[in-house]
């Protein structure tokens, strides 16, 4: 067991710090020390704590924890913006479809106007027709 005794300031009380360093209590729940995180960069990897320190392997496991952590939200953001592309992808076809949708609409009412204007001439010529014919047959009629 390692005492330390200290005076902050000289109007303040002493600071005692005792440690052991063969005391491994708390080192029994760190993870694999050798744990590795590929998707951090080198510089970010957690650092093996100094197993005999409480803060020291508190602190490994908090960088730990934010390491998977950080995985994680990698992870979501890369299904988020796959799904983002595909409802794009979507989205431009739907823009294709109601751009034809609307060609068609158009030629539709085109196509209907100039059929009720075919239908309008025909009715004309057939009345035409129809008064040739009797024009026709009174005038053989009369001969």
């Amino acid at each position: 067991m390692i005492t330390s005794t200290r005076r902050v300031s000289p109007d303040k009380s002493e600071v005692r710090i005792a440690f052991s360093l063969d005391d491994t209590a708390d080192v029994k729940d760190v993870e694999d020390l050798s744990q590795t995180f590929p998707e951090l960069e080198q510089r970010l990897q957690p650092v093996p704590p100094c197993v005999s320190l409480r803060e020291s392997v508190q602190v490994y496991k908090e960088h730990c924890r934010m390491a998977k952590e950080f995985h994680q939200v990698k992870h979501e953001i890369t299904v988020l913006e796959d799904h983002k592309r595909k409802l794009l992808a979507e989205l431009v076809e739907d823009e294709k479809v109601a751009m034809e949708i609307a060609r068609l609409e158009e030629e539709f009412r085109r196509l209907t106007e100039e059929n009720r204007n075919l239908v309008t001439v025909h009715n004309e010529r057939a009345l035409e027709l129809e008064r040739l014919c009797l024009t026709n047959r009174t005038g053989q009629d009369s001969s």
